[in-house]
């Protein structure tokens, strides 16, 4: 059964390279990317279910032991997020038909998509830090081509500077593996953290640890890296936004969480407290961007900084309350401006335009989406009953326990900004009298809308349905806290 760690890396892939075959077939590549997206998610809930149940499953691949051998690693937290990223691929899968132009479907999208969910969950499940490395490279590349997907003006401009930071990211990031081997003599990441335990992470190590802190919070847009962000997310096609907004940044924050649950935390005072700090400023920058924009599209983009910044201060106060705070609002995050991207997707579409000044009345022409739209915003902000409500006050309990009441103030006085950046998209663009010069594509907006409210379906159900799915962070949160049961899973003790 320790095969079924590889099916949510092997079955993308797959399906991405087939697809390459038949890219002229427009119809055809439709139809048979739904149908492998709907597979892939099963699988991926099957292997979930059954790490719930059973535990975790290892995988050593090509018969290699541990550590000599690269292992895939299906822990409760690797397959929650690989499931989460399938979930957010199928809803991507079905709106792409009537988002794209064929030109683009025949340009190999649905390869390309396929490909970077190859590489984010293969991130999510290796054991091995080069490795990882090495995931981060697939998703990349496949998120180069579909960044610059249609070859406009602005997306050649943008492309050349999300290429640029990611280019010099990974060679930090390989040369920082290098300078780990060289001090640990390994790159598997349970034998890494037996080994910083045996000399208790001594300064070269904490320096290592920081630097790789940098590698990956580049990656996930904190403070002060995250000025790259916003505009390279918004220039592609919405779905391609969709899919770079809720996964891209979500790595890099899971390679936060795992490098330092695992391996670096033996000088938690000094490590952890500097992310403490650097998520408050990552917060309020983020939530004063979205305030600043009159675009739908950068408003959206804008509101993925401070939400990696809630998901970083988890991680800094680095309790169990905290730690499960941080899961379930990365699970919740990642659903949510997936939604948020294909809805403002649809709108500037169907409007022609994402300029927030030239819209008004759009509830009578976009009710769903209206809708939509003002519920996404109480999700987002973290409004009670809905889902990011949980994972906020999670952090914050955890906050409160670590005795940082003013970094607790600034995410509570964040979320309010949060708030009004998105409401602000409601009450001035679908609020008011119809704008009669605005005509639309009925048919086309349905089949925009239900991917859209089949995301926000699940976030919406994370949150009135807490009590069922505590249960699984709550076990995450404490095999996160207990990193020996992460090495006795690798080395079967």
């Amino acid at each position: 059964m320790s095969n079924l760690a590889v099916l949510p890396i092997i079955i993308p892939l797959v399906s991405g390279i087939l697809l390459a075959f038949f890219h002229k077939k427009t119809s055809f590549v439709r139809h048979a990317a739904k149908l492998l997206s709907v597979i892939s998610t099963g699988v991926a809930a099957y292997v979930f279910f059954y790490v719930f149940q059973h535990g975790t499953v290892t995988l050593e691949t090509g018969g290699w032991e541990a550590p000599y051998g690269i292992v895939l690693v299906a822990d409760l937290l690797a397959v929650t997020l690989v499931l989460t990223t399938n979930l957010i691929g199928l809803a991507c899968v079905f709106y792409a038909p009537n988002s794209l132009s064929e030109k683009k479907e025949k340009f190999y999208f649905y390869t390309f998509f396929f490909l970077l969910i190859t590489g984010v969950s293969g991130a999510f499940l290796t054991g091995d830090l080069f490795n990882l490395f090495v995931f981060f490279e697939v998703l990349l590349m496949a998120s180069y081509a579909l960044i610059t997907l249609g070859g406009e003006k602005v997306q050649l401009r943008e492309s050349i500077k999300y290429v640029l930071v990611n280019l010099f990211s990974s060679i930090v990031f390989v040369t920082t593996i290098a300078f780990l081997y060289s001090v640990l003599g390994t790159v598997n990441m349970a034998q890494m953290a037996q080994r910083v335990q045996e000399v208790e992470q001594q300064g070269i190590l904490t320096t290592i640890g920081i630097l790789l802190f940098f590698v990956f919070a580049t990656k996930a847009a904190l403070f002060p890296l995250y000025y790259w962000l916003p505009k390279p997310y918004t220039v592609p096609d919405p779905v391609v936004s969709a899919l770079f907004a809720a996964l891209l940044t979500k790595v890099g924050v899971y390679s936060i969480i795992r490098m330092f649950t695992l391996v670096f935390v033996h000088n938690t005072s000094l490590t952890h407290d500097l992310f403490i700090w650097i998520a408050g400023f990552t917060l309020v920058f983020g939530a004063i961007g979205a305030l600043s924009t009159n675009n739908i599209k950068l408003v959206v983009a804008y509101n993925i900084i401070p939400a990696v910044g809630f998901m970083v201060m988890g991680i800094g106060f680095y309790n169990e309350t905290a730690l499960s705070g941080s899961v379930y609002y990365m699970v919740s995050d990642m659903i949510i401006k997936a939604a948020l991207f294909l809805l403002v997707g649809a709108v500037a579409r169907e409007v022609g335009t994402s300029d927030l000044r030239k819209m008004k009345g759009l509830i009578h022409q976009f009710p769903l989406l209206g809708w939509l739209l003002f519920i996404s915003a109480f999700v987002l902000a973290g409004v009670p009953p809905f889902s990011g409500f949980i994972g906020k006050l999670l952090i914050m309990q955890g906050g409160f326990a670590k005795g940082q009441i003013i970094v607790v103030i600034i995410g509570l006085l964040s979320s309010l900004l949060i708030l009004l950046s998105i409401m602000k998209i409601f009450v001035r663009g679908f609020w008011g009298e119809k704008d009669e010069s605005i005509t639309v594509d009925k048919k086309a907006v349905n089949a925009l809308s239900w991917p859209v409210a089949f995301l926000v379906f699940f976030t919406v159900l994370l949150g009135i349905g807490a009590e069922m799915f505590y249960p699984v962070v709550d076990n995450i949160s404490n095999q996160l806290m207990n990193p020996e049961i992460y090495i006795d899973s690798v080395f079967k003790e």
